[in-house]
């Protein structure tokens, strides 16, 4: 029989370490460890931070274990799985919204549209379920890579495309847009993708608070939006319905509540 890779062994060595210690280390205590040269520990801590199995501290420069491997251990769900579970959120959302509805799942370096609603107003609709969205330029792709490591990843490799003159182009515009998004929950595109459309998501999040998906809502600037922002009432019910799917309910009762969006 063949033998074990090497490689594969020395990576599994680190995170076994890592996991029986609660403190971070540093690739000097790693060495001392595993026995081995300060050089073979670097690079393979480079290639775990690249696939997303451990983090470095920006401050001490340390290693921990990373997103990658809780999102393996939580089981992130399928996209048929993602659809069935937001079934009946995404239609309430519509519902209430008065708006089109979808979810979408990171898949590669975009979003997969796994469940879209039509709008109810019986007008005729096309069905964007399997088709693709950029990370940088829709509503559901900041919100994953604002708050998903591994959507983050896939968005630190990929052309930011310009769509429209408001589309952001920029990385350092990117980050500071995620960053705004993390503290307030939810995001928009307002025209960045397609002109005079807009859409506001949320991200939808799983066990442990990580978040499996996004859900949203899409339609013509003029109804989505109010003074230039995104009408606050619309934030919510989006807000209210990302909740009621990580929460495992149908209705909105009061922790739809209002929402944060200053």
């Amino acid at each position: 029989m063949p033998g074990t890779i090497q490689s594969v062994e020395r990576a599994a060595a680190i995170l076994r370490l890592f996991r029986s210690r609660s403190r971070r280390l540093g690739v000097a205590e790693l060495s001392s460890a595993l026995g081995l040269p300060k050089a073979t520990v670097h690079g393979l801590l480079r290639t775990l931070r690249q696939v997303g199995f451990v983090d470095q501290d920006a401050e001490t420069g340390k290693y921990m274990l990373g997103a990658g491997l809780l999102h393996l251990g939580a089981g992130h769900p399928d996209a048929n799985e993602l659809r069935a579970l937001t079934l009946s959120g995404a239609d309430a959302l519509a519902v209430r919204s008065k708006e089109s509805v979808r979810v979408g799942a990171l898949h590669g370096d975009g979003v997969l549209i796994v469940h879209h609603v039509f709008r109810p107003d019986h007008s005729p609709q096309v069905l964007d379920v399997g088709s693709m969205l950029p990370l940088h330029a829709s509503a559901l792709g900041k919100v994953l890579a604002g708050h998903d490591p591994l959507a983050a990843q896939a968005m630190a490799h990929t052309d930011l495309r310009r769509y429209t003159d408001r589309t952001i182009t920029s990385r350092r515009a990117l980050q500071g847009a995620l960053a705004r998004l993390r503290s307030r929950g939810w995001d928009a595109d307002i025209e960045e993708r397609v002109v005079g459309e807009a859409s506001i998501a949320a991200p939808i999040r799983g066990r442990y608070g990580l978040t499996v998906g996004a859900i949203g809502i899409s339609g013509p600037v003029e109804r989505l939006c109010a003074g230039g922002e995104p009408r606050p009432d619309l934030v919510a019910y989006v807000q209210a319905a990302a909740r009621s799917v990580a929460d495992g309910r149908t209705g909105w009762g009061e922790r739809g509540g209002k929402a944060n969006v200053m």
